[in-house]
């Protein structure tokens, strides 16, 4: 018994000591782990050798929030808040990375210009479309004056005297923007030599026959491709191969659907409350806080009614239902019915169409008219009629014009329609300022109305349901490990796995699931090659994902680009083929290309163009072209490996456009195409050269 006590007693300081160095080692994990609070955990991103922290992005997102509140009266939904985060960001990149360059170049913008903008010689466009007077269509600086007065006079905080303050803060470094830019873009300078040149571009025009052999005259399997092969080509070429930092994953989803106790239980609920509706004093009212629908409570006519309802079911009081439509039950009360002032009715038609205005043209359309509702009455389909002779766009649709209301249709066609008394092919063709028609009247006119109270409820999956779906994803996940476990897994009960690649992480789209930026959250926070997720919750569907690669910025590693490169390289191997061969030959065009074999033809350009990107056969290959021009009349090239195959080039005249001594009219064009780019390109470089990290991954 003392030797009970004293293990007692041991056990109970082990079990203190125990739980100690568990509690320790957890706080030691999170302060020290991958999301440590002491380490990197408020930082955001950095910004041109600046650190953006996670109180400073706050307060960015908090300035755009304010100003979508104040324009918009409301609170910014989720989407909205996707939108005003970037914005935020892009306004850090401003203030961070593309102000500190207004400094370099003398860029300033003075309090004084900024009272230009607003009260000034110079005032700003949106001031000036914001107080425009009605009468004379001009800016109203009266107008302003006075609203300026009116702002002064309202308490500080206020709503628009708030609005109108941020409007004057972002004055300024809009202005700074718009003369850094024009700065900039206003230095863009086009030389004589470029203008001459874009001038024979355009018109300089060689005559030419060429040969050309495509690839695929060589099979894959009469060239190897070497590892060797595939290096050389990377190395030469790791300019293509630029990558930003992505990550791939690969995934498995588990939907959320209603089970049939969930149907039943839906159907039992809408089926009471089809018993209520049916004594409900306020349809309008009843349905609308019964229905998960949009539309409870609209009024019909014969052109619009839903599919699921009978005009023969359309007396004040019916209730139709409860039925299933598409993935809900509906219930339907007809409310009211009456007659309106407008009158609808639908038919289909068969145009026929004059050759011109002429009485003769007229005379034989309308005669070919007639003929055809000859066939139709005699038995003839009127909608393989209508395919086979209409003019217009209902022809593929058998001639079916729908539904229509009064002044819809030209007259003489709607009174042609509205006049008739009964369904069917009117006697004679009408004739309208489009051509002759021959009409069939499916529905006659009608001015009816129907009110309908719809109550619908969609068929969702209960928590029964959602538990059980949850408990197959986390049975799936549970203790799973690495890349080829999850497949084997996935594979063996029976799971589809799902690839994504090349995520970045600022994107919140996956494949077919939609938003999933949950998921980008946790494989970029804390995910890791071969580390399977817990079950994320989609709404529709749970989802398991497994890291399985990564790409970090820079230039992409060969073997990740190896599979990628090959068919360039194998058609580089086979160019060099094809170019042996034809080497071998001699003789005209025509002779080598009966020489090669069936694959070879030849083909004659007698307008091609220096400014042209392709050609017949061989396609897109600009490289081609700028062969061509560079040989002189009577002049053939040796084959050489284009973006499709090989060419063999012969020009048979080169027409060099005559020097026209001003050029202008070139200069200006190119001025232009470079005013137009380099706004966007300036603020690219600098981007780029701020070397932005986004980490925002880490917070949303």
């Amino acid at each position: 018994m003392a030797f009970i006590g004293k293990l007692r007693d041991k056990m109970g300081t082990w079990v203190v000591a125990f739980v100690f160095v568990a509690i320790s080692a957890f706080i030691l994990g999170y302060l020290l782990g991958n999301n440590s609070v002491l380490f990197d955990r408020n930082d955001v991103g950095e910004i041109a050798g600046h650190t953006i922290s996670l109180d400073e992005f706050q307060q960015a997102v908090r300035e755009r929030e304010a100003s979508y509140i104040l324009n918009f009266n409301r609170q910014p939904g989720d989407r909205e808040m996707i939108t005003l985060r970037q914005q935020a960001w892009e306004m850090l990149i401003l203030r961070h990375a593309i102000r500190k360059e207004y400094a370099k170049v003398g860029v300033v913008v003075s309090d004084e210009e900024v009272v230009d903008m607003i009260t000034g010689k110079n005032v700003d466009e949106s001031i000036k479309q914001s107080f425009i007077n009605q009468q004379t269509g001009q800016f109203d600086r009266a107008q302003l004056g006075t609203y300026i007065n009116q702002l002064k006079a309202m308490p500080e905080g206020s709503e628009p005297r708030v609005r109108w303050e941020i409007f004057e803060r972002e004055l300024k470094p809009s202005r700074e923007r718009l003369k850094y830019e024009n700065l900039l873009i206003k230095s863009a300078y086009v030389t004589n030599a470029q203008a001459e040149f874009d001038y024979h571009m355009q018109n300089d025009v060689a005559e030419v026959k060429y040969l050309y052999v495509p690839f695929y005259s060589v099979s894959d399997t009469a060239v190897t491709v070497t590892d060797a092969d595939l290096k050389a080509y990377y190395n030469k070429n790791k300019h293509k191969f630029k990558a930003e930092h992505t990550r791939d994953l690969k995934y498995v989803s588990f939907p959320v659907l209603p089970s049939a106790d969930d149907t039943l239980a839906i159907k039992e609920e809408i089926s009471r409350l089809a018993a209520e509706f049916k004594t409900a004093e306020n349809d309008s009212v009843f349905a609308t806080i019964n229905s998960d629908g949009s539309n409870a409570y609209a009024k019909y006519t014969p052109g619009n009614l839903p599919d699921f309802v009978k005009t023969s079911d359309l007396v004040p009081g019916t209730i139709i239902g409860p039925f299933i439509d598409d993935s809900s039950f509906k219930v339907v009360k007809v409310s009211k019915t009456g007659t309106d002032t407008t009158f609808s009715a639908r038919a289909s038609h068969i145009l026929i169409r004059w050759e011109n205005d002429t009485d003769a043209a007229k005379k034989v359309a309308k005669e070919k008219a007639r003929n055809i509702l000859k066939d139709i009455k005699a038995g003839a389909s009127f909608a393989d009629k209508a395919r086979e002779f209409g003019t217009d766009g209902t022809a593929t649709q058998g001639g079916d014009l729908g539904w229509f209301t009064s002044g819809m249709m030209v007259k003489p066609f709607q009174d042609a329609v509205f006049s008739a008394t009964k369904k069917g092919v009117l006697n004679d063709v009408v004739e309208t300022e489009f051509g002759y028609h021959i009409i069939d009247v499916t529905e006659v006119k009608d001015n009816r109305f129907y009110t309908l109270a719809i109550i619908e409820r969609d068929i969702t999956p209960g928590d029964a349901s959602i538990n059980e779906t949850l408990r197959k994803a986390e049975l799936f996940a549970a203790d799973l490990d690495g890349v080829d476990n999850f497949t084997t897994r996935a594979a063996k009960e029976g799971y589809t796995v799902q690839d994504a690649a090349n995520i970045g992480a600022a994107e919140r789209r996956i494949g077919n699931l939609g938003d999933a930026r949950q998921i980008v959250t946790w494989l970029f926070r804390d995910a890791k090659t071969g580390k399977v997720s817990d079950a994320f919750d989609l709404q529709d569907k749970y989802v398991v994902a497994v890291m399985t690669g990564e790409i970090e910025k820079g230039v992409k590693p060969f073997n990740l680009v190896k599979d990628e490169i090959r068919p360039t390289v194998l058609n580089e191997l086979k160019g060099k083929k094809i170019a042996e061969k034809l080497n071998a030959l001699t003789g005209t065009l025509d002779e080598l290309a009966t020489g090669y074999g069936r694959d070879a033809s030849v083909y004659a350009n007698s307008s091609l163009k220096l400014s042209a990107n392709s050609m017949t056969s061989v396609g897109f290959d600009p490289a081609a072209v700028g062969k061509a021009f560079s040989l002189e009349g009577g002049q053939r090239s040796k084959p050489f490996v284009g973006e499709t195959g090989v060419i063999v080039f012969e020009v048979l005249n080169k027409t060099i456009a005559p020097s026209i001594g001003d050029y202008t009219m070139f200069r200006n064009q190119l001025e232009q195409t470079a005013n137009r780019t380099n706004s966007f390109n300036i603020a690219e470089a600098i981007k780029e050269a701020a070397n932005i990290e986004d980490k925002r991954y880490k917070f949303y």
